[in-house]
């Protein structure tokens, strides 16, 4: 085999190895947004049947966080 070869055979695993890597992490990302939208609804909830506590601050929406990355 030649060094562009074993080169190449290099490149192709770490390409498989960060799909692998990069699926995972939206898979972790899709589990923490369900969980965003569970609790904000919950405090949505809680919100309009009157709870309140002073001095905490709502976190942003998760819609406001992507359009700020992007």
């Amino acid at each position: 085999m030649t060094e562009q070869q074993e080169h190449l055979q290099n490149l192709l695993q770490q390409q498989k190895t960060l799909v692998k890597e990069v699926e995972e992490l939206q898979a972790q990302l899709e589990g923490k947004r369900q969980t965003f939208f569970k609790v904000q609804g919950a405090i949505e909830y809680l919100n309009k049947t009157g709870v309140e506590l002073e001095g905490f601050e709502v976190a942003e929406d998760v819609n406001e966080v992507e359009d700020d990355q992007t």
